[in-house]
Parts: structure tokens; C-alpha cells; sequence
């Protein structure tokens, strides 16, 4: 699978075997479409759906968290559901608070309750999520963590998040290439967010898109409350941890930001760590993302950080989304109970 992630993002041709397989899985992924969205649940509040047409991590969490931030300050009241992947959970709809273990909640599901103040509910089943928020919170809005292929959720908006380091790849859908639904899909949405500047867009489609910077904001001890300056590595040497969809962002920014020297080891996204992974020599410092901390603050690492970052998006995307929540007035999707 590392073999053709790989070459899905490289410049080489998607590969000739697949290309039968990619027409089969549009064929199939149209017709299961038009299915769902003819029998949508329709939502009495408004539902945001954060979403990619990539196989893998774009950096969708924290938009997440940046909405709700934005959200909140315009007096809404948001709720989040997510299908809560790699999660212990047994029985569904769940609620995950921010005291809830991370082994049963899952890795994003709990960073977002700890972080976002919302209520966050998992379940593989995004519409009993939904019933399940607006059935147990006051929530008067809804943002979907994931979720855009999910089409018998109801959606007021969609909000496709792409990673501006890796583009759309070959430009070929699964298997071919990493697509989840051809590129023609985001004309469709009502914003395209870029998570960091691109030069594997097209320039069409980044005139319309909103470029989202990942801004690092402190390091934080993996344990106990200790906080640091984001220049408290300059010139040194670390190891640097990443269990995220594209690890190379981390140590990027790692290298960049930071001015540090890592020694990078890269993790799958979800990536359910053991002790003995976690043993790096020669002995330095360790540099790890916000979504990996939560998992491995159960092990006793000294010397170990994480970085907290905030999203960082235009003003004008904010009004835009306001503006458009406020239109849906007219459709009374504005409270429920």
C-alpha cells in the first residue's frame, strides 16, 4: 500500500493495470450516490460537512476546530460527529467527552472534544450521530468531521479540504489513483479549502480556494502542564514523531518553523503505537503532533513535546460562511427541540 501511495502522488502515470478497476469504482461510487441522495435525511438545523475526495489525512481537524472557534464567536452553538475510525466504542451513537479514554474514542474524536468545547458523538452511521446530538445537547449546528462521501447525511454545506503539498495526486480515482470521487466533484461544494500554499493545483481551481495555514502556536510537555517557546529546539537536534496522513507536513514544519534538526518517524494515520516503537536513539528531545499526544500520553516519555497548532484562514472565508448560514434562516434551520 506505501509502494502505491507513493506512486499515486508522484509524477509518474497512474498504473495501466488499474485503470479497468478506476472505471468500475466510478461507475459504482455514481450509482451509489444517486441512491442516497434521493432518500437524504434532512437535518433541522444546518450541517457542515468537512470533507475530502482524498485517500488520506488533508488536514481536515483542524478546520474543524477552527469553525467551531469562528462559530461560537457568532453565537452559534456547534455539535460534531464523526465516524469516530479506530475507536473501542462497542455500541453507537457514542458521546466522547474530553475525559474520555482515547483508545475508545479515537485519536481525532478525542483531540476534538478536548479542544473544540463542542459536543463530539461517533458513529459509522453519520445520520444517527446527528439524531443522536440534536436528541441529547442543545446544539444548533452541526459540522460533519468527514463525511462528504457519507450522502444519506443531508448537507446545507460542504467544505472540501485539500492538501496543497500533495495536490490530487495523479489525478485518477481509486485504485489508479487517490481520488475518492473525480476532481469534478469540488465544483460542486460551496468552499474549497488548501491547507498550506500548492503548486499541484490548477490555477482555476485555487482562484476559488481558500489557502488554510497550519500556524504553530506553542510546544507543549506530554507531561504535566509545562509549556515551552516554539524556538526552544532552534539548532538542535530531535526525533520527530508523526502518525498523520502526510507525515512529511510535520517534519516540514518541524525543520521551518522550528528551526530544528529531526530525526523523522513516520507513522501511519491512526497509527496504534507500542512501547518498544517508541524507543529512539541517540537521545534527544521529542517533537510530536497534537493528535499523536493524545495516544501516547499513557507512556512515560520524558523530554517529549507536542505542538499545538491553530488553523488560519482568510476573513473573508469566515464572512462568507456567515453569510451563508444566515440565508438558511429563510429555510428555518435555525433551532430545534
Amino acid at each position: 500500500m506505501n509502494w502505491l501511495l507513493r506512486r499515486w502522488y508522484s509524477d509518474q502515470p497512474a498504473p495501466c493495470w488499474l485503470l479497468p478497476l478506476e472505471r468500475f469504482f466510478k461507475r459504482a461510487a455514481a450509482r451509489r450516490r444517486s441512491k442516497l441522495v434521493a432518500s437524504q435525511w434532512q437535518s433541522p438545523v444546518p450541517v457542515i460537512v468537512v470533507g475530502n475526495i482524498s485517500v488520506g489525512g488533508t488536514g481536515k481537524t483542524p478546520l474543524v476546530l477552527f469553525l467551531c472557534e469562528q462559530l461560537i464567536q457568532a453565537g452559534y452553538k456547534p455539535g460534531i460527529i464523526s465516524r469516530g475510525y479506530k475507536s473501542a466504542v462497542t455500541s453507537f451513537p457514542f458521546h466522547v467527552t474530553p475525559d474520555t479514554a482515547v483508545n475508545l474514542a479515537g485519536d481525532e474524536p478525542a483531540l476534538l472534544a478536548q479542544r473544540s468545547g463542542c459536543p463530539v458523538v461517533i458513529a459509522p452511521d453519520r445520520v444517527a450521530a446527528a439524531e443522536y446530538l440534536l436528541e441529547h445537547t442543545d446544539c444548533d449546528l452541526i459540522i460533519s468531521d468527514d463525511g462528504l462521501q457519507h450522502y444519506a447525511l443531508g448537507r446545507d454545506l460542504e467544505i472540501a479540504v485539500l492538501d496543497g503539498a500533495r495536490g490530487l495526486g495523479n489525478g485518477h480515482c481509486l485504485p489508479a489513483g487517490p481520488l475518492r470521487e473525480p476532481a469534478s466533484r469540488l465544483s460542486q461544494v460551496d468552499f474549497v479549502v488548501v491547507n498550506g500554499e500548492s503548486q499541484r493545483l490548477d490555477a482555476e481551481l485555487l482562484q476559488r480556494a481558500f489557502t488554510m495555514i497550519l500556524q504553530p502556536q506553542r510546544l507543549c510537555s506530554l507531561q504535566g502542564d509545562l509549556q515551552t517557546s516554539l524556538d526552544a529546539f532552534s539548532g538542535q537536534a530531535v526525533h520527530a514523531l508523526a502518525g498523520i496522513g502526510n507525515p512529511e507536513r510535520f517534519f516540514q514544519l518541524v525543520r521551518e518553523q522550528l528551526g530544528a534538526h529531526p530525526h523523522c518517524h513516520p507513522f501511519s494515520d491512526h497509527h496504534h503505537f507500542k512501547p518498544e516503537e517508541l524507543v529512539f536513539e541517540p537521545r534527544a528531545p521529542l517533537l510530536m503532533t497534537e493528535k499523536d499526544a493524545v495516544k501516547l500520553r499513557q507512556f512515560d516519555l520524558n523530554d517529549s513535546w507536542y505542538v499545538e497548532v491553530s488553523a488560519r484562514l482568510p476573513d473573508n472565508f469566515t464572512r462568507q460562511l456567515l453569510e451563508q448560514l444566515a440565508s438558511l434562516k429563510s429555510k428555518g434551520k435555525t433551532h430545534h427541540g
